[in-house]
């Protein structure tokens, strides 16, 4: 099954990227040119939706590595949303992923999303 990428404006400052099918050598590429639009964008924050996701390769690890380095290095971040059980294994056992960056439910998300413009202002 080939990746399908779709990405979608959220917040002003941040986008969110859903992923459905399997992220590996044959697909990271697509997954790697969305991702390198946003990061030529002023967005600060990505949220990879992986509700849809049914694999991921050492490939895909090393997309969402980097993606969360890029944002990390301007301030930024980036989430993971809703990891099938599968994706969700893979990113324990490889570490690769800071796991308080992955969250469980939009609402939850949400919930992170609304701190962020406060601690900007606050300077937190």
């Amino acid at each position: 099954m080939p990746l399908k990428v779709r990405v979608v404006q959220g917040r002003s400052f941040s986008k969110t990227v859903f992923l459905e099918g399997r992220l590996n050598n044959e697909t990271v590429a697509t997954l790697d040119a969305e991702l390198k639009k946003i990061v030529d964008s002023p967005t600060t924050v990505v949220v990879l939706d992986l509700a849809d996701l049914e694999y991921i390769s050492s490939a895909g690890l090393r997309s969402i590595f980097a993606i969360q380095k890029t944002m990390a290095a301007r301030g930024g971040r980036a989430l993971l949303l809703s990891p099938t059980p599968q994706v969700q294994k893979v990113l324990e056992i490889v570490n690769a992923a800071d796991l308080a960056a992955v969250f469980t439910s939009l609402e939850e998300l949400d919930r992170y999303l609304d701190v962020i413009p406060r601690k900007v202002v606050e300077g937190r």
